[in-house]
């Protein structure tokens, strides 16, 4: 088990502590051999108690440590050593310290009213001496005594306030950091729901169009047709509910790209086969031998395959012909997802049973894991139907 910081300090504090009392009696003690009350002195030593017990409470108890702190201190101003003012004792040094952890703690204007007594009390410490000065010391050094006092008071304000406000920003561009951490989630969250589920359900409701396409059956057709539409709605609210987690699009992150279920090369042939049907032809190629991919240029292209897919079966009304190749250069993968338009360019007129939908966060969600693997994404539409086009940098070219 490792020490804590409070835990490693403490030995300090209790040397610190004992050294300020040793230092203290010796002072006290060369004070009444230079002619100091005993009263002066008995008073000073219970004045120095109160100061090492503040610096005790102060480390739990910020406030009442620091009123303990200041009351021993307003014992001392009235004390009138015969060689120097008694505030000057060397246990007095906890009054600074129970100003600093003070005013790490509490609101601002509360550790300016600290500030301000402690200056009211070094003001009336100061007039104090100046009533009992004996005539042969000059009053500037009442003065210079002062002056040290303020700015020792004020430099250690000052400090603790930098301090303090320094980690508060601290704080609060670690809140950015993990609010955005949260953000980014969110949107990984919110792309991996939309590639899988929505690509299955899309899936389904090919197959059932295909199948209602095929009966000879108008009961079963219109059952189908019915299925297939209660389909498209709970893609719809899928896609309004994926809205509710977050913005269509983030910066892509460091390491983009992990995902939660392992995702292949491999697992490509099995979403191609699983997509097909009697009225959608989705075929598969690889072209040359394959070359080492990095994890997110892999998931990269599994995502593309499944997001062009996916938007043909969904946009074109069948008959559909899809093809899906991988094309194995020397310094990079191609993906590429072809349609061919579907039934939409064989019916007089060009029109078509169902329009195709808005675009949708998928091809963006592609377009950053793409963009973060080093790669580059393309959609084009040609004489026949559209092209999405992956281009991915392998190891030996990257």
């Amino acid at each position: 088990m490792t020490a804590t910081p409070r835990q490693d300090a403490r030995p300090v504090t209790v040397t610190a502590h004992g050294v300020l009392a040793v230092l203290t009696v010796l002072a006290l003690a060369g004070n009444r051999y230079h002619g100091a009350a005993g009263w002066q002195v008995l008073a000073a030593a219970g004045a120095a108690v109160l100061l090492h017990g503040a610096a005790v409470v102060s480390r739990r108890r910020p406030w009442p440590g620091y009123a303990t702190a200041a009351l021993g201190m307003l014992v001392l101003a009235t004390i009138s050593f015969p060689s120097w003012s008694a505030i000057l004792l060397p246990s007095a040094l906890w009054f600074p310290v129970t100003l600093w952890r003070l005013t790490g703690l509490v609101p601002v204007r509360f550790s300016v009213a600290a500030l301000a007594v402690a200056v009211l009390g070094i003001v009336l410490t100061e007039l104090v001496a100046w009533d009992r000065l004996p005539t042969e010391i000059p009053g500037w050094t009442l003065v210079v005594e002062g002056g040290l006092l303020m700015l020792v008071v004020g430099g250690v304000w000052s400090a603790a306030l930098l301090l303090r406000r320094r980690r508060e920003a601290d704080r609060r561009a670690e809140s950015g950091r993990l609010a955005a951490a949260v953000a980014d989630e969110r949107a990984s969250i919110r792309r991996d729901l939309h590639d899988v589920i929505a690509h299955t359900v899309t899936v389904m409701v090919a197959r059932i169009e295909a199948a209602a396409v095929t009966t000879t059956d108008p009961a079963t057709r219109r059952e189908l047709g019915d299925i297939a539409e209660a389909g498209r709605d709970a893609h719809q609210g899928l896609r309004a509910m994926l809205a509710t987690l977050g913005p269509p699009t983030t910066a892509p992150r460091a390491g983009a790209g992990r995902d939660r279920v392992p995702i292949s090369l491999d697992a490509i042939a099995d979403l191609v086969a699983s997509a097909a049907s009697p009225l959608h032809a989705v075929t598969f190629a690889e072209v040359g031998p394959r070359r080492p991919l990095s994890l997110s240029a892999e998931v990269a292209a599994f995502r593309t395959v499944q997001e062009g897919v996916t938007n043909a079966l969904r946009h074109l009304e069948p008959p559909v012909e899809v093809t899906v190749q991988l094309r194995w250069g020397p310094a990079g993968l191609e993906v590429e997802v072809r349609d061919d338009g579907g039934s939409a360019l064989r019916v007089p007129g060009g029109s078509t049973l169902r329009a195709p939908g808005s675009r949708g966060t998928g091809l963006l969600g592609v377009g950053e894991r793409v963009r973060a693997a080093g790669g580059t994404l393309s959609v084009t539409q040609g004489d026949d139907g559209w092209v999405l086009r992956a281009l991915l940098p392998t190891k030996e070219g990257a």
